[in-house]
């Protein structure tokens, strides 16, 4: 069969990378490996990020002109050269900036100020009445606990990179969260994106569960893991849901959010792990249904938590015991409905509530496989406790700043702070 041509349309030229990007691809490149690692040569940056060694020179030494790498003595200095001419030794300069990370409870606040690399170096604390809670409260006690942390660390705001604020509700890619049926979720995040941004240059606002689920990613169980869930489970549950290595937020923020637990069998509501021992215990003490030998017969109602229940289940208490098992039998359908909903490899229980929670987990693991058809994830307990929601709010900071240090004025290149103070 004979016939034109078929016409090929031919590809559209390629547009090299000017050299401004192909710079700012090579700082980023050189100044994440010196983030991560300890001091360094030129050849160790050759090795790690594969660009030339004339621009590892000139770009290390652009990033310690913008204050963000030092120079440490050369090799032959500290013993570890002997022949040859001495390499340059440099380092990353943790401490050329601070982070801040709130988590901001509803009846506690607390702020930690870290250096860049997210090691603490102050923290303040500060109790609030849950009852308070109007916006403008909320807002002078954040403020307030975070100034009170930068001046305990010695510095001010004008050092600051960014800051990270964790609350109890759903937050969207804005930092702002939706309306509620009383409104509870904006007075627990009454503005904080905007607050902050009047003074830092980046502000990331996630709900608290989301930062334990940073947490754990970052130090915690879940290193290494790209589909798991963090169960926040003192008195309300929450979840933070890590799918496909990256956390899920939602439309609105609500990913996961645990109301739809008022409408599942066995679970009957968002009532945390904690709130249910306390709770089943103060039941069993009143209707006289616990074992003699059990220390809870003795402890008075407003005495019994669910951290104390846990605590003596993990001691061997015959009572609390009980209550455990009751308790990982709600586990195992809540965990059942999230290892359905992601796909989980892992479900993680956070806060408080985690040190004592090896009975209740051990119960719901023995009744998980009943709960789901797909492979039932693994539950562990958290060991970074109660702390949880701090410790993944100074580590998202820590990853906003790395993101955008190079951009912030403070970290301007020379010849941009030459032309910026000419034009003023």
């Amino acid at each position: 069969m004979t016939g034109k041509p078929r016409k090929v349309n031919a590809p559209m030229p390629q547009t090299p990378p000017s050299s401004g990007v192909l710079r700012r691809a090579s700082l980023d490149a050189v100044l994440g490996h010196a983030w991560d690692a300890e001091a360094f040569t030129a050849s160790d940056v050759l090795e790690a990020v594969g660009i030339t060694r004339s621009t590892a020179i000139d770009v290390i030494d652009e990033l310690v002109d913008r204050g963000l790498l030092s120079e440490l003595p050369n090799a032959r200095a500290v013993g570890e050269y002997r022949k040859g001419r001495p390499a340059r030794r440099f380092a990353f300069r943790a401490d050329a900036a601070v982070v801040v990370g709130v988590d901001a409870g509803r009846a506690n606040l607390t702020a930690t100020v870290a250096d860049l690399r997210g090691a603490a170096l102050a923290v303040r604390h500060l109790a609030v009445d849950p009852q308070q809670d109007s916006p403008e409260q909320r807002r002078r006690d954040a403020s307030a606990v975070v100034d009170g942390a930068l001046e305990d660390a010695g510095r001010s705001r004008t050092d600051v990179a960014a800051v990270c604020v964790g609350v109890p509700a759903p937050v969207d890619a804005r930092g702002e969260s939706p309306q509620h049926r009383d409104d509870f979720w904006r007075r627990m995040n009454p503005g904080f994106a905007e607050l902050f941004a009047a003074w830092a240059p980046v502000v990331r606002v996630e709900n608290d569960a989301s930062l334990a689920a940073v947490a754990e990613h970052s130090v915690g169980a879940a290193i290494g893991h790209d589909d798991f869930v963090t169960l926040l489970a003192g008195e309300r549950l929450g979840a933070g849901v890590w799918v496909d290595g990256r956390l899920l937020h939602g439309a609105h923020g609500g990913a996961a959010e645990m109301v739809a637990f008022d409408h599942v069998r066995g679970v009957d509501g968002a009532w945390g792990l904690g709130y249910r021992a306390a709770n089943l215990a103060r039941q069993a003490r009143d209707a006289g249904a616990l074992p003699a030998s059990s220390a809870l017969r003795r402890l008075a109602a407003d005495e019994i938590d669910g951290k104390t229940v846990l605590s003596l289940a993990s001691a061997g208490d015959e009572g609390a015991l009980l209550i455990a098992r009751q308790v990982g039998e709600t586990l195992a359908v809540v965990a059942g409905v999230l290892g359905s909903l992601f796909d989980s490899r892992l479900i993680v229980v956070c806060g408080a509530v985690a040190e004592g929670a090896g009975p209740l987990i051990e119960a719901a693991l023995g009744a998980l496989h009943s709960e789901l058809d797909l492979p039932a994830p693994d539950i562990v307990a958290s060991t970074l406790g109660a702390d949880i929601v701090s410790v993944g709010a100074v580590r998202a900071a820590v990853d906003a700043a790395r993101a955008g240090i190079l951009g912030l004025p403070a970290f301007a290149a020379p010849l941009q702070e030459a032309r910026a103070g000419a034009d003023r």
